[in-house]
């Protein structure tokens, strides 16, 4: 059994990864911590976890190297680059949620967020997409789990770019609940900042976009062009790209390429011709839908959906422990989503 401790427990991340931990047959949870509420029961923080899990946060900023045989760390960009410097000794595993090791290039991370505190370990640091870095995941000691954004983003594009059908300009237009934010108090989070308004944010600035860039132009010659949007509603991302084939591909057959492309992938779901994912479908869950449409004229259109705190965080941090370790990818993830 897998000695798991989840860094920074009490923020949403940390707390669906508990939820997720729990139910996992190969993992046991022996270590959680929060500088906030260090000394607390994490069933006083979060009282879903009454008579489930009952543990003591202990201090976050402790050394607890050699403590697990697996580390999620759920904690601020740069805080968690350190907290890796400190855990990492090459056996056992550390799943980043943050964006420290997302970025192979580190002035292009610099140039996005700080300057990195931990630059040496880069080059250990595998991309966690499982359906698209499989190979190079398994076995790795270090994973940067991508953005909530991206993930929606990339999986959407995939085979298209892979498959030289499309290159140019690709617009994608996502829009989230605010559980993208974090639990943190913020004014603009607030629920009557939130309610009945419908927002795009980070227009040009957002930091996921060089992420999604930089993925993206590995496959094709594109310009992207990003821009997220804060929905009323607590969790889920809906993604919407636009952009021209090379040629004319019946939505048919381009979704025959994309069942092709995630053929063995567990928990992308293409949908039938006509239909259109739903964030309502996929909510609570690690799925990631897929629909599509072309049109002759040459353009599409491609439709993603996930849950942002499962698929697009801490599900696919078990994900990919699961990947790295050797484990069944779907243990501990089989869940349906929740509905309605």
């Amino acid at each position: 059994m897998l000695r798991a401790g989840v860094i920074g427990a009490t923020g949403y991340t940390g707390a669906v990864l508990l939820s997720i931990l729990l139910g996992h047959p190969d993992a046991k949870i022996t270590l959680i911590t929060s500088n906030t509420y260090r000394g607390k029961k994490i069933s006083e923080v979060f009282p879903l976890f009454r008579g489930r899990l009952d543990a003591t946060l202990e201090a976050t900023d402790e050394d607890y190297r050699g403590a697990c045989d697996v580390y999620f760390l759920c904690l601020p960009h740069g805080v968690s680059a350190r907290a890796a410097k400190g855990l990492y000794d090459g056996r056992a595993l550390i799943v980043d949620l943050a964006a420290d090791f997302r970025f192979e290039d580190c002035a292009l991370y610099e140039k996005t967020y700080a300057a990195h505190p931990a630059s040496e370990l880069l080059p250990q640091a595998v991309y966690g997409l499982p359906e698209i870095y499989r190979e190079k995941l398994s076995g790795a000691r270090l994973i940067g789990n991508p953005g909530c954004y991206p993930t929606s983003a990339i999986l959407a594009l995939f085979p298209l770019l892979k498959g030289g059908l499309a290159d140019g300009r690709i617009f994608i237009d996502s829009k989230s609940g605010v559980s993208g934010a974090g639990r943190e108090t913020k004014l603009g989070n607030l629920f009557c900042e939130v309610a009945e308004g419908f927002r795009a944010y980070g227009v040009g600035s957002h930091r996921h976009e060089p992420e999604i860039r930089k993925e993206l132009v590995k496959l094709a010659d594109v310009t992207v062009t990003f821009v997220p949007h804060l929905l009323p509603m607590n969790r889920g991302i809906l993604t919407t790209v636009y952009g021209s084939l090379r040629k004319y591909v019946p939505t048919g057959k381009l979704l025959d390429v994309y069942r092709e492309a995630y053929r063995d992938a567990p928990f992308v779901r293409v949908l039938d011709e006509g239909a259109y994912p739903d964030t309502r479908f996929v909510r609570f869950s690690n799925y990631c839908d897929i629909g599509i449409k072309t049109f002759e004229d040459g353009r599409f259109i491609l439709i993603c959906a996930i849950d942002n705190l499962v698929k697009g965080a801490s599900g696919q941090a078990v994900q990919n422990m699961n990947v790295a370790l050797g484990l069944d990818e779907t243990h501990g993830l089989t869940f349906l989503p929740q509905f309605p």
